[in-house]
């Protein structure tokens, strides 16, 4: 058996192509992401240039704020509020990591709920935890669960274990995945005997950053696996997962790159569409659904 590649790099491409035409039947009136860069963290400056030029060509507007590593948190935490309370922006990510000596919990609770087209708000994390429709989504598991959707497998009951627990990834994914009736277990570094559990998984989502940790003996004939990961070695990409080892074995398998990868600024984008369309349907300011305001209304 060789398993069959889930090509993120197509599918992000069709959902790109579906937003580039409902953006451009807006006669103009287009959605903008703000994104906030501190320092200069080179993979950073990638990972945000890679996001403005795809955001260019579905033809949403997306400003690049760039601020001092040495910017303190006041002054941060006033520049989210400007944005906040900017009717013209749609869309808000910081991209992290950030410095130090910036709280980033605090930083990201900031910002509108609304806005938060990342999904790292508490209150789009609580969203979702509760399974509520409203919540945005991070944009990684996101993606993920529209390549298992593309692959029409059948979620219901089945093992998801996912391998690690950000908040960016392994969390919201664990919640998604469950909200999709799966039974889940996520695991981590401290996870005693992680090929054991590995093994019993229909679906596996790693997302721990080791290069080539999991190989085939760490799983069941069949299973699908999604790897989230991104390492450098030897200069090369490469994933949490052997590929070539374990290609022979899984029955759906996603590449890196050309994997999730892609899907994640697709899906960045299109919960930026969908912030848009939402502000356009309810235009007045309910930023911070009844939380401690620091917005000015």
């Amino acid at each position: 058996m060789t398993a069959q590649i889930i090509d993120g790099k197509s599918l992000a491409q069709k959902i790109c192509s579906d937003l580039k035409q409902k953006i451009s039947a807006l006669n103009g009136n287009i959605p903008c992401l703000a994104v906030i860069l501190v320092g200069d963290d080179e993979a950073s400056r990638i990972y945000v240039r890679n996001k403005q030029k795809k955001a260019a060509e579905v033809g949403i507007d997306c400003h690049i704020i760039e601020l001092s590593d040495s910017i303190g948190e006041n002054a941060l935490l006033e520049t989210i509020d400007e944005l906040n309370n900017n009717p013209e922006v749609n869309g808000i990510i910081v991209q992290l990591p950030l410095p130090q000596h910036l709280d980033t919990q605090k930083i990201i609770a900031r910002i509108s709920p609304d806005k938060d087209v990342d999904g790292f708000t508490p209150y789009n994390s609580g969203l979702l935890s509760s399974n509520n429709p409203d919540a945005f989504v991070s944009a990684t598991p996101k993606g993920v669960l529209a390549m298992l959707q593309s692959i029409n497998v059948n979620l219901c009951g089945k093992h998801a274990v996912v391998i690690g627990r950000s908040q960016i990834v392994g969390r919201p994914m664990g919640k998604l995945l469950l909200n999709h009736d799966c039974t889940v277990t996520i695991t981590h570094s401290h996870t005693v005997d992680l090929p054991s559990i590995t093994k019993t998984a229909d679906i596996i989502v790693s997302a721990c950053g080791q290069p080539q940790m999991i190989k085939s003996s760490w799983i069941k004939d069949g299973a699908i696996i999604i790897d989230v990961g991104i390492n450098r070695t030897d200069g090369k990409l490469c994933g949490d997962i052997d590929f070539d080892d374990v290609k022979n074995k899984a029955s759906y398998i996603t590449p890196v790159p050309g994997g999730v990868g892609p899907m994640t600024i697709a899906m960045l984008l299109a919960n930026t569409f969908e912030a848009f369309s939402r502000q356009k349907s309810h235009p007045q300011h309910h930023c911070c659904h009844g939380h401690d305001c620091h917005c000015s209304k």
